[in-house]
C-alpha cells in the first residue's frame, strides 16, 4: 500500500516541479513514520497483537503537517510494543536490526526509524520519545535524534504510553533537516490542550545564529559506574574541545541523579496503566477468539494474549503504584521527586544555555545481552529520561566512535522552548566554521 502511494505521490509532485512556488517546504522529501502515529486510512498498531489490523480513521497533526508541505510518506516502521522498550526487542512484528552490526540493538523504543533513516531507507522519519525513545537509538545507529520540549508538537493522533511526557521526536543525518521538519511540525493544535501556542521560529534561519554558549555539566554523570570508560574520555575530552572553542563550561552539582529513573518508571507506568485500558477487546482491537460469557473474563483474556511481556509487566507495575495503600508511598512521592527535578533543572537553566550529558551509558549491546534483566535494562534509559521528566528540549549529537566499531553521541539539553538555542549549538559543532 505504501509503496504504491508513494509512487503516486511523486507523479503527482512531479506535476508541479515547472511550478517551483507552489511547492511545500517539504517537496519531494521521503520520510517515514513510527507506527504510533495515525495515518487516516492506514495500520497504525503500535508494533502490538493488541491492534492487529487496526486502521486508523484520521491524521495526527503532525503527519497532517507532513503531507501539506509535500512529503512523501514511505512507510510505517517498527518499534517496541507500545513505544515500551530501550532495545526494539519488544515487538510482535519482530525485532529490528542496527543496519551497522545486525547483531547489536538499534536502540529503542523507536529502533524501525532510526534504522530507516541510518540505512539511508528515507531521508528522516518520526518517532516519540517518552524516556529517551529517539535519542537513544540515534546514538545507536549514528544519527541524529531530537527530542523538542514537551508541548512543542501537538501529540494529537500519537498513540498514548505516558501523556505527560511523550513527545513526537525528529530523525534525521544533519541539523538543518532537523530544524526544518521541526518548523514544519511544530505549533499550536486545538486538539491537544498541552500543546505551545508559542510562535514556531524559522529553527532552519536560527541555526545560523551561533556564538559562544553557558554550558553545564554534571559531575555526577560522567562519574557513575555504569558509564563506558570510553564515553567518559571522549566526551571529557569534548569538553575541553568546547572551551578552546571559546564556550563556557562549568560543572554543575545534580544531586537527584540516583532518583531519575526510578520516579520516571513509577510515573511513566502508572500512565500507561490508565492510557492502555482502553484496549480491552470491546470497542477496536483484537478480542480473544475464546467463546467467553462473562464480561471480566473477556478483559483479561483479550489484554493476556494482545499484549506482549513488557507491556503487561508496566501495566502491572502502574496498577500497583496506583493502588489503594501504595499509592503515596510511590505514585505521590515519585510526582514530589518530580518537581524537584523541574525546579533543579530551572535553577541551572537560569545561569546556563545548555546543559551536556552522555546519552547512553554504553554503545549498542548485543541482542538478547539485557532481555533477561530489566533493571539493567532500565538503567540503560539514565540520562535521557531526565530531560522527559522536566519537559525541555534534548538531541543526540552523534559525534564519536567507539573501540568495537559502534558509533555513539553526545546529548546536549536547552530550556523549554529554547529549541532554537539547542539547534544553533548542535549545528556548530556537527559543522565546525572552517578557517583559512
Amino acid at each position: 500500500m505504501f509503496a504504491d502511494e508513494a509512487l503516486e505521490r511523486a507523479q503527482a509532485l512531479d506535476k508541479k516541479l515547472s511550478a517551483p512556488a507552489t511547492w511545500g517546504k517539504l517537496f519531494g522529501v521521503v520520510i517515514g513514520i513510527k507506527d504510533v502515529l495515525c495515518y487516516d486510512n492506514h495500520h497504525v498498531g503500535a508494533a502490538s497483537k493488541i491492534l492487529k489490523n487496526y486502521t486508523a480513521i484520521y491524521n495526527a497533526t503532525a503527519v497532517q503537517h507532513l503531507l501539506d508541505e509535500d512529503a512523501i510518506i514511505i512507510g510505517n516502521l517498527n518499534c517496541d510494543e507500545f513505544a515500551m522498550g530501550s532495545s526494539n526487542e519488544n515487538s510482535s512484528h519482530g525485532n529490528v536490526l542496527n543496519a551497522l552490526d545486525e547483531t547489536r540493538v538499534p536502540g529503542g523504543s523507536s529502533g524501525g526509524s532510526a534504522v530507516a533513516v541510518q540505512a539511508s531507507l528515507c531521508m528522516a522519519s518520526l518517532g516519540s520519545d517518552t524516556g529517551g525513545s529517539v535519542r537513544q537509538p540515534a546514538d545507536f545507529c549514528g544519527i541524529v535524534g531530537l527530542k523538542p520540549s514537551y508541548g512543542r508538537i501537538s501529540r494529537y493522533g500519537l498513540l498514548a504510553y505516558a501523556s505527560s511526557f511523550d513527545q513526537i521526536g525528529i530523525f534525521s543525518t544533519n541539523i538543518e533537516d532537523a530544524a526544518i521538519l521541526l518548523s514544519v511540525i511544530a505549533g499550536a493544535d486545538e486538539y491537544d490542550s498541552t500543546c505551545s501556542s508559542s510562535p514556531v521560529p524559522d529553527y532552519a534561519a536560527e541555526i545560523k545564529k551561533s556564538s559562544p554558549f553557558k554550558i553545564a555539566y554534571f559531575p555526577q554523570c560522567l562519574e557513575h559506574p555504569s558509564l563506558d570508560k570510553e564515553i567518559k574520555e571522549k566526551i571529557v575530552q569534548w569538553i575541553d574541545d568546547l572551551k578552546s572553542a571559546g564556550h563556557s563550561i562549568e560543572p554543575v552539582n545534580f544531586e537527584f541523579l540516583d532518583y531519575i529513573v526510578p520516579a520516571y518508571y513509577i510515573l511513566t507506568t502508572a500512565e500507561a496503566s490508565s492510557n492502555l485500558s482502553r484496549y480491552d477487546g470491546v470497542k477496536f482491537g483484537f478480542r480473544s477468539q475464546e467463546k467467553i460469557q462473562d464480561l471480566n473474563r473477556l478483559y483479561k483474556k483479550t489484554r493476556s494474549e494482545g499484549f506482549g511481556k513488557e507491556v503487561k509487566r508496566r501495566i502491572m507495575l502502574g496498577t500497583f503504584v496506583l493502588s489503594t495503600g501504595y499509592y503515596d508511598a510511590y505514585y505521590t512521592k515519585a510526582q514530589q521527586v518530580r518537581k524537584l527535578i523541574f525546579e533543579k533543572t530551572k535553577e541551572v537553566f537560569d545561569q546556563y544555555d545548555l546543559i551536556i550529558l552522555p546519552t547512553t551509558p554504553s554503545p549498542a549491546f548485543k541482542f538478547g545481552e539485557k532481555s533477561n534483566d530489566a533493571v539493567e535494562m532500565f538503567l540503560g534509559d539514565l540520562y535521557t529520561v531526565y530531560a522527559n521528566l522536566a519537559g525541555v528540549a534534548g538531541i543526540s549529537l552523534p559525534l564519536f566512535h567507539h573501540s568495537n566499531g559502534m558509533p555513539f553521541g553526545v546529548q546536549v539539553l536547552a530550556n523549554k522552548l529554547e529549541e532554537s538555542k539547542l539547534l544553533a549549538f548542535s549545528n556548530s559543532v556537527m559543522n565546525p566554521p572552517q578557517h583559512a
